[in-house]
């Protein structure tokens, strides 16, 4: 074990009144509170901190009866593990009591409380998530993850085989975080472990596979890590499909990591059609909003699938009518994921297609029966008529080239009702 002044990054959080706050509520009185995991990871990364994580010694009730005497909001998010959640000025706090495993089955874990906060940091995953520091700013790191944070290096702490069996999701966090936070080659140990371990994955929930795919799609090094995690075999069966590594990579490079769209991603990965987004779906658990985004950036990347260069404006505004705005970038994205071409032309034809107007057909059944066309399916045909031509025109918004085109279209239904 090493016990240190904290470095300066981690010290930094404690200047948070709303952390203070917390930790001060809950190391007293025989208990002992510390920061622990995610935060100090990221400030010592020298990442955004988005979340707080407190382990203590206190149990879930005495943590809710601290909360309720000064008068701040909790939440038993996961009392069966001893989590509550405390919210202070509007900021969520995650408190846990220490906990050990008395039985798991790699997905559910029977837990009993304790006060050992070098067991709970041996319980975790990664040695790099298993610091700890006081609000008194000592650090403590029972398992060398200090060393580990600063060679950039993912490590399972003790038996990566253990580890995996306690919860299997750790097969699919080993590879997001190892594409977030580490350099270098992965860890080939816990390659092989994970390997070994495939069977589990069948047991996890789809919502969270789900989730830790998108994570490890929007994460700094997602090409290079999904491409060696595609290379192990793991990644195919829980997508239901043959992924794409390269066209991933490459959709990566065209894409600033600033813009970096983890659905998008997905796409790249195993989108090529419309059934392939509703087979994702399924097997992802995607919400209705995320399917229908890939099913129709599917539906027009087909439109462009094999161009060795960007279609014309015309063209791109053609496409924008027929599929919307969104499916229109997005398939211009892949298109230029697919293509070895320069991408230059890409991102001019990707900036257009962002910035076009959206056309809009500017006539209606009510134009055409003001002009006499016959109520029905005349007024169908010629509505239909009237945008193909309006389209192959090329969207024209000039009143006098509208009109003109209502009354070809009016001239020939009428013709064919006579």
């Amino acid at each position: 074990m090493s016990t240190l002044a904290a470095p300066a990054p981690a010290k930094a959080l404690l200047e948070r009144k709303d952390l203070i706050r917390v930790l001060t509520l809950l190391d007293c009185d025989g208990e002992e509170a510390r920061l622990v995991g995610g935060a100090l990871r990221n400030a010592l990364l020298h990442r955004p901190v988005e979340e707080f994580d407190i382990a203590t010694t206190a149990t879930p009730e005495t943590v809710i009866a601290r909360a309720e005497a000064a008068k701040l909001k909790s939440v038993p998010t996961g009392l069966s593990h001893g989590t509550v959640m405390l919210i202070v000025e509007g900021r969520p706090f995650e408190v846990t009591s220490l906990r050990e495993d008395i039985e798991t089955d790699g997905r559910h874990a029977k837990v009993r409380f304790s006060r050992d906060f070098e067991a709970d940091a041996k319980r975790r995953d990664f040695t790099m998530n298993a610091l700890s520091m006081t609000r008194g700013a000592m650090l403590f790191d029972y398992v060398g993850g200090l060393a580990d944070i600063e060679a950039r290096k993912l490590r399972f702490i003790g038996d990566p085989a253990a580890r995996i069996r306690e919860d299997y999701l750790r097969i699919l966090r080993f590879f997001r975080f190892a594409a977030a936070y580490a350099e270098g080659p992965l860890d080939q140990d816990a390659v092989l472990a994970c390997l070994r371990a495939r069977d589990g994955l069948a047991r996890l929930s789809r919502e969270r596979v789900r989730n830790e795919i998108l994570k490890l799609l929007a994460a700094p090094r997602a090409g290079e890590v999904t491409r060696e995690f595609c290379e192990t075999g793991l990644l195919g069966p829980l997508l239901a499909s043959a992924p794409n590594p390269l066209r991933l990579i490459n959709l990566l490079r065209f894409t600033s990591e600033e813009t970096r769209d983890p659905l998008l991603g997905l796409a790249a990965l195993c989108v090529n059609l419309p059934e392939n987004a509703l087979r994702l779906r399924e097997r992802l658990r995607l919400s209705n909003p995320e399917t229908e985004r890939l099913v129709e950036a599917a539906a027009a990347f087909m439109t462009l699938h094999g161009l060795e260069k960007p279609p014309p404006a015309p063209a791109s505004l053609r496409l924008i009518f027929r599929y919307g705005r969104q499916a229109a970038c997005d398939a211009l994205a892949l298109a230029a994921a697919e293509s070895d071409a320069d991408v230059a032309p890409w991102r001019e034809a990707l900036a257009y297609a962002r910035a076009a107007k959206q056309p809009r057909l500017p006539f209606s059944g009510a134009d055409l029966l003001a002009r006499g066309v016959a109520e029905g399916k005349a007024i169908g045909d010629a509505l239909n008529d009237l945008q193909a031509r309006w389209i192959e025109a090329g969207f024209p918004e000039d009143p006098r080239r509208l009109a003109e085109l209502l009354e070809e279209v009016v001239a020939a239904a009428n013709g064919s009702t006579r």
